[in-house]
């Protein structure tokens, strides 16, 4: 028995580790790169937002094209293949046109990656009840190992900018993204049933907004998710303030991430099994109303510490509950659609729009309005206990 889950497990690791090892490469340098060039930082922002914006359109269109073809490997495969090959592209490019066209294209092409990879291990979301027995192991394992990969990318990048310059992330940055693109159309084809009493056209995307659990989870996904915005913008800013320093608080960070993996990988799941997807995303919502409270009055740094790993309930616990439901009532046909929506849309939409947000709401009135986030969480209470 063990032998057959790791011969499926095996390909999703690999994949979900290079993937998200290519995503952690280039996350934290690029802005960097852009400013390298002599860009202003209002150019840059202004290049950062609107790759933003391409995601919002590009991740729902492949995700539609990746179910109407039935070919998400496929589709998985061209994108990070092509989005290898734009990366060579800031080599070359210099000045402010150029390389936004650059930044736009590739964000164009990564937007589908981690939805597409999600859709691939969406059976393994689903509880032992929807045939996750026939799977084998659990999707916590796979996202908890892109989570860890991640890290180890962006720690790995530093010490290569460090030796090497700029340029040695866009070569590993590429390298990982094309080991990604060949090794999506190996991974096994896992087999998910359809939802029970689910009688609903599958060929048109806007069916999905039709069933009301997946309208429930986008909002949810929304609130709970993108009220992280504030945080991951200017908790820095906040902690330095208060006079912890760079080591510690980038060891504060460190908690959060940490706090995540342990939940995909360890306690997700039981949880999952206690509380069904309901409780769990209550939990999270619960958990978020008391993270962002108490950092909107806070930043002792005992305090701090105790919150932080608070981030594997209201992210990582979110998260995991809104795929099991996602797998129960999103027919298979529309899985890739589903999750597209689910990533660049409601999460990816509501945190763009939120960060814009929290620069006015920061600069208006400080730490304080994280009593805004926590509100945010208490909207999605009612919404959370009928996931």
């Amino acid at each position: 028995m063990v032998r057959p889950m790791l011969a499926a497990l095996a390909p999703f690791l690999l994949l979900f580790g290079v993937l998200y090892a290519g995503f952690g490469v280039q996350s934290p340098f690029l802005p960097v790169l852009f400013s390298d060039r002599g860009l202003s930082p209002e150019s840059v922002g202004a290049i950062m937002a609107a790759g933003t914006a391409i995601r919002l359109v590009a991740g729902p269109v492949a995700g539609r094209l990746a179910d109407r073809f039935a070919a998400p490997r496929l589709v998985f495969a061209l994108c990070a293949g092509a989005a290898a090959i734009v990366v060579f592209g800031y080599r070359a490019a210099d000045g402010f046109w150029p390389l936004l066209a650059i930044a736009v294209l590739q964000a164009a092409v990564l937007a589908p990656l981690a939805p597409l990879s999600d859709s691939l291990v969406l059976a393994a979301a689903a509880p032992k009840a929807e045939g996750a027995d026939k799977v084998g192991f659990d999707y916590g394992w796979v996202r908890g190992a892109g989570s860890g990969a991640f890290i180890l990318g962006s720690v790995l990048s530093g010490q290569l900018v460090a030796r090497f310059g700029l340029a040695a992330i866009l070569w590993l940055h590429a390298g990982l993204l094309a080991l990604a693109a060949l090794w999506a159309p190996r991974t096994p084809n896992l087999a998910r049933p359809e939802p029970k009493n689910l009688d609903v056209d599958t060929r048109h995307a806007l069916t999905l907004f039709r069933l009301p659990e997946f309208r429930r989870v986008m909002l949810v996904a929304a609130l709970v998710l993108g009220s992280h915005a504030l945080h991951d913008n200017f908790a820095m800013i906040r902690w330095t303030a208060s006079g912890i320093g760079a080591d510690t608080a980038g060891m504060l960070w460190a908690e959060a991430v940490a706090a995540e993996v342990v939940v995909f990988l360890l306690i997700g799941r039981p949880l999952l099994n206690r509380l069904g997807p309901a409780g769990a995303a209550l939990l999270a919502v619960i958990a978020g109303i008391v993270r962002w409270a108490v950092a909107a009055e806070t930043a002792w740094l005992p305090v701090t510490a105790l919150i932080q790993p608070l981030h594997g309930i209201t992210f990582a616990l979110l998260h995991l509950a809104c795929m099991q439901r996602l797998a129960e009532t999103v027919p298979p046909q529309l899985s890739a659609t589903a999750l597209s929506v689910y990533g660049t849309v409601a999460i990816g939409a509501m945190t763009a729009l939120l960060t814009l947000v929290s620069g006015v709401l920061y600069g208006a009135i400080g730490p304080r309005g994280f009593w805004v986030m926590a509100a945010l969480c208490a909207l999605a209470l009612p919404f959370a206990r009928r996931l």
